[in-house]
């Protein structure tokens, strides 16, 4: 008599594609389990409490969550699972820069930042800006014509994907694009050193990798976002744990369970197929339709019994080139006498010349508490400085965590976040209550990232990132070291399109139904 599986399909990893995928799963009728390591969860975009003040522990920018219709994959997850309603959100269009051109609030859509280059750079700037924005236009629509919700990794696609096979066709042109380098666009559109500096860092922002490395597509789809009338950027009332919180909620929803604190030793193959997990516990959990990581391919890869893939993949996928890590600086503050115009965002940048990837170049800055003050103390500011995947990981392997030489490089490291806070709250020092430095190490830890990183550095020259299929029938991988690749909307589509492709198109029809607009 056979036995039945613990689910049909386990998942490795609560992080934001994790839980898309395991969700999504469970909303089609399958019983699914999501093991993660950590006591929280949501992975990098996980929320935590000290002493009262709220924290993000990552992403911070959100845009396209707030209404529908909507390009983000990661509404449509919401709207499938019918949470979507279950948030609330803080609508704002302006965010602070401190750059070598001067001190500034600029606003997410077209008009207003036509006016600061007409300030900053004259307008030839201007005219090369509009001219950006009428060549970006049909690859914005190009960007968005597909809903990742729709896509699969199997003949299902065929099905899926011929409802829009006119639009695509009236796309063509700008698709044959989207697959090049953005810098391509720049180069026959953009010759203001002020402009192209500025999409460097917006393709930073995004992927990672400035111009050179993004991909045509990832542009047009934030063009499509942020430069359209009327746009506002989006904060979920409760921080980023509100969002987490949605997307489990929906899981437990529809069946599925999640497990905190279950480690995942080892992913079990049996006859040439992946059948399940072993937890550091000792514990055994069978799976019957799939397994899905969600951890890093670097930390996926241990976990495969040796053999067990092929040789060829194992070496292809370990060479998979790493962006840096971060170093955060969270801290709650005494607000007492702060301007109450404070934006949510701010950047600042030292020196355009030194390049966007230079450590300490580029700093972000988010302080939520203007939009949401429940996350901190009644005439508390929470703040969440943090260098953007430029952080060396090198600097810290091997330290030990409690030594002083550790306690020692993290202030060091920590001073010039400090001194870009320093820009816009200058007597900040005197205001902490609660100060907390994360680091590379944090992150290998908290949020078991290969060497801290922030996902696969892989320039769009070299290709795309790989789809989410692997060689080990029944294991499966999600996230940002999967197709689409990092970032929040790229996690959330890789999370439809691995859910997608373990049912029957029949169970995914109804659901993009409720879906899709």
């Amino acid at each position: 008599m056979a036995t039945t599986a613990d689910a049909d399909v386990i998942v490795i990893g609560s992080g934001i594609g994790g839980l898309c995928c395991g969700a999504l799963l469970a909303r089609y009728g399958l019983r699914v389990t999501i093991c993660e390591s950590h006591t929280i969860p949501g992975g990098a975009a996980h929320g935590f409490e000290r002493q009262g003040f709220r924290f993000d522990s990552g992403p911070s920018l959100y845009s396209g969550l707030s209404s529908r219709p909507s390009t983000n994959p990661l509404r449509h997850v919401l709207d499938a699972l019918d949470e979507a309603d279950s948030l609330t959100w803080a609508n704002y269009d302006t965010w602070g820069v401190r750059i070598p051109e001067g001190d500034f609030d600029t606003t997410i859509g077209n008009d207003q930042f036509c006016q600061v280059l007409q300030r900053v750079r004259g307008e030839k700037a201007v005219q090369e800006w509009r001219r950006l924005q009428q060549v970006m236009a049909p690859l914005g629509r190009a960007a968005t014509a597909l809903p990742p919700a729709i896509l699969r990794l199997d003949w299902g696609a065929l099905q899926t994907v011929l409802p829009y096979g006119w639009e695509l066709l009236q796309n063509a042109t700008a698709l044959a694009q989207s697959s090049q380098p953005f810098s391509t666009v720049l180069n026959r559109t953009v010759t203001d050193p002020f402009i192209r500096h500025w999409m460097d860092m917006l393709c930073f922002l995004l992927s990672g990798l400035p111009a050179e490395g993004t991909s045509t597509a990832e542009m047009a789809f934030m063009f499509a976002e942020w430069y359209r009338p009327g746009v506002t950027l989006d904060y979920p009332i409760g921080g980023s744990a509100a969002l987490v919180n949605a997307l489990v909620r929906g899981l437990k929803k529809f069946g599925g369970t999640l497990r905190l604190g279950a480690h995942v030793q080892d992913i079990l193959v049996q006859n040439g197929r992946a059948t399940g997990v072993k937890l550091r516990s000792g514990e055994i959990l069978t799976a019957g339709t799939a397994v899905v990581s969600n951890a890093s391919i670097w930390d996926t890869l241990p976990l495969v019994p040796a053999g067990a893939l092929p040789a060829s993949f194992v070496v292809e996928r370990k060479a998979m080139p790493t962006c840096p890590s971060f170093l955060h600086l969270h801290l709650g503050i005494d607000a007492t006498g702060l301007p109450e115009d404070l934006a949510c965002h701010y950047i600042t940048l030292q020196d355009w010349d030194l390049g966007i990837t230079a450590p300490h170049n580029l700093i972000v800055m988010s302080i939520p508490t203007v939009l949401d003050p429940s996350l901190a103390p009644a005439g508390k500011h929470t703040i969440h400085v943090y260098t953007p995947a430029t952080e060396p990981y090198e600097l810290w392997q091997g330290l030990d965590r409690r030594s002083a030489e550790y306690a020692a490089l993290k202030a060091k490291r920590a001073e010039p976040l400090w001194q870009a806070l320093e820009r816009v709250i200058p007597d900040v020092r005197q205001r902490v209550e609660v100060e907390l430095v994360g680091t590379p190490l944090t992150h290998e830890r908290f949020l078991r990232r290969y060497r801290g990183s922030y996902g696969p550095a892989i320039s769009v020259q070299d290709g795309l990132v790989p789809s989410g299929k692997t060689p080990l029938p029944g294991l499966w991988c999600t996230g940002d070291c999967t197709f689409p690749g990092i970032g929040l909307p790229a996690v959330a589509a890789s999370g439809w399109i691995v859910a997608n492709t373990l049912v029957p198109v029949t169970k995914q029809r109804p659901v993009l139904q409720v879906a899709l607009p």
